[in-house]
């Protein structure tokens, strides 16, 4: 049972969106999934691409994923990591996969000289909050993340 993690390469694109199809659904959002192999392979492989992705591998079968990039702290004036999504399938989670892919994100982190290392969690994901709380994790409960998408996106940027 040796797990392994690896850089994402253009030809996982349709392994990560599986696993991105099965987040969704875990987060009741399956609907709002626009993404497709095609755009995957250009949003994260594609030149000028500022996000990364990584696989995790259990005896060579994928078994979950992390999407981030890198963000901006004014405040320390260096880059932070920020993970867009971490996913396990069902079937591999208790084996430490998630673990294994945030401790490979906190060195990438240390490894480009970030100031820091964030993501968001659903506020019902209890399993996902009682991993990161054992690894050290706090909760930044003072911020409220805002987010303008599709239409009111569009139309603010419009007028």
């Amino acid at each position: 049972m040796a797990l392994t993690i690896r850089e994402a390469v253009r030809e996982d694109a349709a392994t990560l969106l599986g696993f991105i199809r099965e987040l969704a659904i875990y987060e009741k959002a399956e609907h709002e999934v626009a993404a497709t192999s095609e755009t995957i392979g250009n949003s994260i492989f594609g030149t000028g691409s500022v996000t990364h992705a990584l696989v995790c591998e259990q005896d060579g079968v994928p078994i979950g994923m992390a999407i981030w990039f890198f963000s901006y702290s004014t405040w320390q004036a260096k880059n932070g990591l920020y993970l867009e999504d971490l996913y396990v399938t069902p079937k591999a989670r208790g084996l430490g996969a998630g673990k294994a892919l945030l401790k490979r994100l906190a060195q990438i982190a240390v490894e480009n000289g970030c100031g820091r290392f964030e993501w968001s969690v659903l506020d019902w994901n209890e399993p996902a909050i009682r991993v990161y709380e054992a690894i050290g994790a706090e909760p930044m409960t003072e911020w409220i993340r805002y987010r303008l998408s599709g239409e009111t996106l569009k139309s603010f940027a419009e007028g």
